[in-house]
C-alpha cells in the first residue's frame, strides 16, 4: 500500500479513525453485490477484517434474489452494486440516501475457449477483424453487455454478428465460454482472467472499452452501521486502490 509497506493494518486503522480501533466488540457485516463488483469487494473484506477484527460476509447477490432479501429483511449492511439501481433503492427506504459512494470501474476484456488460437485484439481495427473471424462470439445483457453491443454498433457490425452471437443468462460468461457454447466471450475483464477452460486475450482497445462503474452504499436495515459506514470509507480511501487492482479494476475517481 504504497508508504505504508508492510504495515497495511495500521494504515487501514487510520483511515478508518479511532473508532474501529477502539471497537468494544467486533461487528458481523454482510455485503450484497452484483457479479461484477464481488472479485473487488472480496478482497477489500479480507483486509478490512484483518485490520479490525471485524467479520465480513459478501454474498453474490442480483435480480429476484436480491429483493427477496431486501422485503424478507434478511441480513445485509451494505450493497455493492451499479450505481442505477440506487435511487430506487432509496425511494422505497431500503437504501440510506446520499450514502451511495462510486468505489470502483471495470474495463471490458475479451477471452477465448481453451484451444481456440488467440486474436489480435491490440487495435479497433484488429478487434473488429477478429469478431468478423469468430465463429461465435457471447456476452452478456447486463452493464458489460450493454456496452459492447453499442460498441459493435458503432463499428457497423450489428446485423453481420447478429447470427452468431448468443447471450447468456445467469452466471459469468466465461462459464459458458468453457463449456463451447461459444468460442468467443466479452465481458468485465476481472470477471474473466484466470477463468479455468478459458484463456483470457486482452482488454477491449480504445473507445471500445466503456467501463462499468460499482458504487457501495448503506441499507437502512443495517444492524451496524457504524462499522459498515468505515468499511465504505476504506472501500473508498487511497489505502484501498492497491487492492482493488490486484483484481484487474480501477479505483472510482471520486
Amino acid at each position: 500500500m504504497g508508504a505504508c509497506g508492510k504495515v497495511a493494518a495500521a494504515c487501514i486503522l487510520g483511515v478508518l479513525g479511532a473508532s474501529a480501533q477502539g471497537a468494544a466488540r467486533a461487528a458481523e457485516l454482510t455485503i450484497l453485490t452484483n457479479q461484477g463488483a464481488t472479485p473487488g469487494v472480496r478482497e477489500l473484506a479480507a483486509a478490512f477484517e484483518r485490520a479490525t477484527g471485524h467479520k465480513v460476509t459478501v454474498i453474490q447477490e442480483a435480480g429476484a434474489a436480491l429483493e427477496r432479501r431486501l422485503a424478507s429483511g434478511g441480513p445485509a449492511d451494505l450493497i455493492a452494486s451499479n450505481p442505477g439501481p440506487f435511487e430506487d433503492l432509496v425511494k422505497r427506504g431500503k437504501v440510506v440516501a446520499g450514502s451511495a459512494t462510486p468505489f470502483v470501474l471495470a474495463g471490458l476484456g475479451l477471452s477465448v475457449r481453451a484451444g481456440v488460437p488467440k486474436p489480435d485484439i491490440s487495435t479497433v481495427d484488429a478487434y473488429k477483424a477478429a469478431l468478423l473471424a469468430a465463429k461465435s462470439i457471447g456476452y452478456s445483457r447486463g452493464c458489460s453487455g450493454t456496452h459492447i453491443a453499442e460498441g459493435i454498433e458503432k463499428l457497423g457490425l450489428t446485423e453481420q454478428l447478429k447470427p452468431k452471437t448468443k447471450f447468456t443468462a445467469d452466471g459469468p460468461v466465461v462459464e459458458f465460454l468453457a463449456k463451447g457454447d461459444f468460442d468467443v466471450g466479452i465481458q468485465q475483464t476481472n470477471i474473466m482472467v484466470g477463468a479455468p477452460g478459458t484463456e483470457y486475450v486482452g482488454p477491449l482497445p480504445g473507445f471500445l472499452n466503456v467501463p462499468c462503474p460499482s458504487s457501495v452504499a448503506l441499507v437502512a436495515s443495517s444492524k451496524e452501521p457504524e462499522a459498515a459506514r468505515a468499511m465504505i470509507r476504506f472501500m473508498t480511501s487511497p489505502e484501498a486502490a492497491p487492492l482493488l487492482r490486484k483484481t484487474h479494476v480501477e479505483p472510482a475517481k471520486l
